[in-house]
């Protein structure tokens, strides 16, 4: 014999807390970086890692490179010169570093 109950719940919401959907709270997220560039600083501020670890582990591994490079219809300006920096485009950045985040660390050792 399969039994059902329905119970409602009330919970108290504080004043200055609202409720929001997973769908609406991602695309809130995305808007904040839409049209947004980041620096390999920036980079490093929102991954926790330094430079070179981004550069050895990322940007540097064939694979990624022709995903991110600008040159392959990527969102990675690569310097080409002395003196030229990184640029990245924010919200596909961040969609990449979602996207392949375990295929990276796999590959660093999970440094």
């Amino acid at each position: 014999m399969n039994q059902q109950f329905e119970v409602q719940v009330s919970i108290a919401v504080p004043e200055h807390l609202v409720i929001i959907e997973k769908v609406e709270l991602k695309r809130l997220k995305d808007q904040e970086l839409k049209g947004q560039w980041w620096s390999m600083k920036d980079l490093e501020d929102r991954t926790g890692k330094k430079s070179y670890w981004i550069k050895e582990n990322i940007l540097a591994k064939p694979k990624y490179r022709k995903m991110l490079d600008v040159k392959y219809g990527g969102f990675v300006y690569y310097p080409e010169v002395k003196g030229e920096t990184y640029a990245f485009h924010a919200l596909k950045m961040a969609d990449f570093l979602d996207k392949y985040f375990a295929e990276i660390y796999m590959r660093a050792g999970g440094e």
